[in-house]
C-alpha cells in the first residue's frame, strides 16, 4: 500500500527527472503524456480502494505516526488526486498544440510535472510541515511557469504572485513554529487529538487565524485575491488553465483539512468568520468579472467568486454542506479549466481575447460555441448541468440551517455569473467580427486543442445527467470530514 499511495507523487518526479536528462522535445512530449495518463490511472485506483476499504494511511520508512512522514488518502484527498490526474492529462494534451518551441526549450514539461507533483503531495500529506514543503515545490514550479517567456505582463503578474505567496509561506511557517512549540508534533491527526484534549485555546486560536490568512491567500479569498486576476491572464493558456483548475483548490483543501480535523473547538467564531469571508469572496469576485471585457480576466475573477461557494460549505460546517463543497470543488475544476482552454482556442483563432475586438465565432465554429455553452451555463448553475447540482446542494443545506443571507448571496452571484457568461457569448460568438476580412478566414483548430475541450464538456454533461456517482463520493467525503476521529484513527491507530 505504501508504494501505491506514493505513486501519484513518484510518477511526476520520475517523469521530470527523465525529461531533464532528455533534450529531445519529442521525447519530453511523449514522457509527459505517458506520465499524466499513468497519474490518472493510479488516482482512479486509489479512489476506488479508499471507497472500498476506508481511509488509508502509510508511514514512510516504517516510522510510526506521529514521528515519521505520513501520507493519508481519505475520500476527499483521493478524489483530489484523481481530478489532478484527469486535468493534468487533458491539459497536457492541449499543451501539445499550445506550447511553443521556446517554452519547451526552457523546460515547460519538467516544470509541469513538478507542479503536478507538488499539488498531489499537498493533497496526500498527513503533516503540516510537509504540506509547507509541497506548497513550496508547487510555488517554485508555478512561479517559473508563470514567468516563462519573459514578457513584461508576465513578469509583472509573476512578481505580484510571488510576493503574496511568499507572505503566505511566511505566515504558514510562523504558525507551524507556534503549533510545534505548543503540542510537540506537526502530524495533523496527532494535533487534532491533542488539541481536542487540551485547553490551550489562545495560542491555538492564534495558529488558526494565521493558517486562515495563509491558506486564504493561496485560495484567493476576500480580501486576499488581488494577485490572481493580476497574473492568471498573462502566461500561455495551458499554464493559466492548470493554475485555474488546481492551484487555488490546494488552498481550499488545506482550509477544509485543518478546520475539520484541528480547529473545531470554537466553531461559532472560526467557521462563522469563514462564512462571512465566503460571502464577501463571492460578491467581490463576480462584480470584478462583470466589470471586465477580456475573457481570461473575466474567468479569473470568476475563480474568486466560485472559491466563495467552496468555502461556504466549510463555513456552514455540516456533513451535507461539506459534501456539497466537495462536489463543487470537483465540478469547478473541470468547468473552469475547460473555459480557460476555450479562451486559448479563441485566441488561436482570432488572435485576441478582448471582447470588443472579436466576434462571429458562432457562425464560423458552431461546435466551439456549443462546447463553450456547456461549461459556461454549468458555471452559472443552469440545470441539468453539473453546476446546478453543486449550487443546489449548497443552497439547500444553507436553507436547512437558516443561513438565509448565504442563500440570497449564492443565488444573486449565480445570476451575475450568468450575466458574465452571456456577455462573452454575445460579444465573442454572436455579434459579427469587427474585422470583416478576418471573419471570412476560417482557421483550422488543432486536434489536440479541441479533444480536451470536448472531453471536459462531456464530463460536465455526465455529472449533470448522472450526478449520483459523484454525489456518493461527495457524501462519503462529507461524512468523513465531520467525523475526524476516522482520519485520526487511520493515522495513529492503523489496522494490522
Amino acid at each position: 500500500m505504501t508504494v501505491m499511495i506514493s505513486l501519484p507523487v513518484l510518477i511526476p518526479l520520475i517523469a521530470a527527472g527523465l525529461m531533464l536528462l532528455t533534450p529531445s522535445r519529442l521525447a519530453q512530449r511523449i514522457i509527459n503524456t505517458i506520465a499524466t495518463f499513468a497519474h490518472l490511472c493510479v488516482g482512479a485506483w486509489l479512489l476506488w480502494y479508499v471507497m472500498e476499504h476506508g481511509i488509508q494511511a502509510v508511514q514512510m520508512g516504517n516510522w510510526p505516526a506521529p514521528f515519521g512522514i505520513s501520507f493519508v488518502a481519505d475520500t476527499l484527498s483521493a478524489s483530489m488526486v484523481l481530478i489532478t490526474g484527469f486535468m493534468g492529462f487533458l491539459v497536457g494534451l492541449f499543451a501539445l498544440s499550445d506550447i511553443d518551441k521556446e517554452h519547451e526549450h526552457f523546460g515547460f514539461y519538467p516544470l509541469y510535472q513538478i507542479l503536478i507533483m507538488g499539488v498531489t503531495g499537498a493533497f496526500l500529506t498527513g503533516d503540516l510541515f510537509n504540506m509547507f514543503v509541497w506548497f513550496e515545490v508547487m510555488l517554485m514550479a508555478s512561479f517559473v511557469l508563470l514567468a516563462l517567456g519573459g514578457r513584461r505582463a508576465q513578469l509583472e503578474g509573476s512578481v505580484k504572485y510571488l510576493v503574496l505567496n511568499f507572505l503566505s509561506s511566511g505566515l504558514f511557517l510562523t504558525a507551524i513554529g507556534i503549533l510545534y512549540a505548543e503540542v510537540g508534533t506537526l502530524n495533523i491527526a496527532a494535533i487534532g487529538r491533542l488539541v481536542a484534549e487540551s485547553e490551550r485555546s489562545l495560542s491555538i486560536m492564534t495558529v488558526a487565524m494565521l493558517l486562515l490568512v495563509s491558506f486564504g491567500l493561496k485560495a484567493a479569498v476576500f480580501p486576499l485575491f488581488s494577485w490572481l486576476p493580476a497574473s492568471y491572464h498573462t502566461p500561455p493558456v495551458t499554464v493559466s488553465a492548470i493554475f485555474a483548475g488546481l492551484l487555488t483548490k490546494v488552498g481550499v483543501y488545506a482550509l477544509i483539512r485543518v478546520f475539520t480535523v484541528i480547529f473545531t473547538a470554537d466553531v461559532a467564531f472560526t467557521h462563522g468568520l469563514i462564512l462571512v469571508i465566503s460571502i464577501l469572496t463571492m460578491i467581490t469576485g463576480v462584480l470584478g468579472a462583470a466589470a471586465h471585457f477580456e475573457i481570461r480576466r473575466i474567468l479569473s475573477f470568476h475563480i474568486v467568486s466560485q472559491i466563495g461557494y467552496m468555502t461556504l460549505g466549510l463555513g456552514l460546517f455540516t456533513a451535507p454542506a461539506l459534501a456539497a463543497a466537495t462536489f463543487y470543488i470537483l465540478h469547478h475544476i473541470i468547468v473552469k479549466t475547460n473555459l480557460f482552454l476555450i479562451s486559448g482556442t479563441i485566441r488561436h483563432i482570432k488572435g485576441s481575447e478582448e471582447l470588443k475586438k472579436i466576434g462571429g465565432l458562432y457562425k464560423m465554429y458552431p461546435w466551439l460555441a456549443l462546447l463553450f455553452l456547456i461549461p459556461a451555463m454549468s458555471l452559472g448553475g443552469v440545470p441539468p448541468l453539473s453546476g446546478f447540482f453543486a449550487k443546489f446542494t449548497l443552497v439547500r443545506e444553507a436553507m436547512g440551517i437558516g443561513a438565509y443571507i448565504s442563500v440570497g448571496v449564492a443565488l444573486l452571484v449565480g445570476v451575475l455569473t450568468l450575466y458574465s457568461m452571456t456577455k462573452i457569448w454575445a460579444e465573442a460568438f454572436w455579434k459579427p467580427d469587427p474585422d470583416e476580412e478576418r471573419e471570412k478566414e476560417v482557421k483550422r483548430i488543432p486536434v489536440m486543442m479541441w479533444v480536451p475541450i470536448a472531453v471536459m464538456a462531456a464530463a460536465t454533461l455526465c455529472i449533470g445527467f448522472y450526478p449520483e456517482w459523484l454525489l456518493t463520493i461527495a457524501n462519503r467525503a462529507g461524512e468523513e470530514l465531520m467525523d475526524p476521529s476516522r482520519y485520526i484513527q487511520a493515522v495513529l491507530e492503523p489496522r494490522q
